[in-house]
């Protein structure tokens, strides 16, 4: 017995049809059919998630030899699928929507970590100035990491809250119970208006942003310079908590349904995209400190940031681009 065969006759024998097996394994009907059809071989992945699904060995599965069915009893296996019921997805919602507000709280900490060290650099430059350029910077950093020992901690918090779902971060077969898909879907529609009113607002927040600096640039004063910084800093940490917020509530009932950047094409991207991610605003971060401390230029060095914030959606395109062009070769 071939595969196709086997996958027909344990897929009527769990009495699912095409499109359940296909929701289940989280493919096209279409896919399932050409596997029934001989057309096209599932790859490793689905192969596992086919044998935890049905309770058979990936042998009898994949060897043509084997004709009876040779069933798993390892439960703690890792190809076993892990199923959600309501009260879970429900929880898992409820979660992610309060940690979205500590996320969103330690992403403003950090984006106003360095607002003390640049606002006082600007003032020890005065033609009489009110701070020392050695005060500005000890005061400064001082300032800094203590912004950043606050928001460590929330991050990590954040992180242990999430262990009990990290699988849902993973490639780790899992499945809604009978009703959790409708509830869900129900609970993200609901949510959507929003969604697309927060995004609005962050947009307009952020875009805002610079307009003190641009109509306080005009004047000399170097006073009101630094408070128009301290102001833009301020205007985009709330910016960039408004987008996690939202974000972070509407990314949980994605990766429950699998639909977004979390359906199997796009998890694929989306590990490229952290790797990359990582790299560079690593790098940004490692040309800001260097700018800044070496050359002292805190007044203008946060740039880098801003310039990079303009480049990144382009870097993303690539990594894009180039996931595509790997899977067509």
């Amino acid at each position: 017995m071939i595969l196709a065969d086997k996958i027909i006759r344990l897929r009527k024998k769990n009495g699912w049809s095409q499109e359940e097996l296909a929701e289940k394994v989280n493919v096209s009907r279409q896919a399932v059919s050409k596997w029934e059809g001989s057309q096209t071989v599932p790859d490793l992945e689905k192969i596992l998630q086919l044998s935890a699904l049905f309770g058979v060995t990936t042998d009898y599965l994949l060897k043509d030899e084997i004709e009876g069915e040779k069933t798993t009893t390892d439960t703690s296996s890792d190809t076993t699928i892990k199923r959600i019921s309501i009260e879970e997805a429900n929880t898992y919602i409820e979660q992610r929507k309060k940690i979205s507000w500590h996320l969103a709280l330690a992403t403003f900490l950090c984006i106003l970590s360095p607002i003390t060290i640049m606002i006082l650099s600007i003032l020890a430059e005065l033609p009489n100035p009110i701070v020392t350029e050695t005060t500005a910077g000890a005061v400064g950093l001082t300032v800094l990491f203590g912004f950043l020992i606050c928001a460590v901690p929330i991050y990590i918090y954040s992180g242990f809250k999430n262990q009990p779902y990290a699988f849902l971060d993973k490639n780790i077969p899992f499945e809604l119970e009978y009703g959790v898909k409708g509830f869900v879907t129900e609970k993200k529609n609901a949510f959507r208006p929003t969604y697309i009113a927060y995004n609005i607002i962050a947009t307009c927040v952020c875009i805002f942003s610079v307009v003190p600096l641009v109509l306080l640039s005009f004047t000399e004063n170097e006073i009101l310079v630094a408070v128009a910084l301290g102001l833009l800093m301020v205007i985009v940490g709330i910016g960039a908590g408004t987008f996690i917020v939202a974000g972070t509530q509407n990314a949980s009932m994605q990766k429950l349904l699998k639909e977004g950047e979390f359906t199997e094409k796009e998890k694929k991207r989306t590990g490229i995209k952290e790797v990359v991610g990582g790299c560079y605003w690593g790098v940004l971060t490692a040309i800001y400190l260097a700018w800044s401390f070496l050359a002292n230029q805190w007044q203008i060095s946060w740039l880098v940031f801003a310039i990079g914030g303009v480049l990144f959606p382009i870097v993303m395109c690539i990594c894009n681009l180039i996931s595509d062009k790997q899977k067509k070769d």
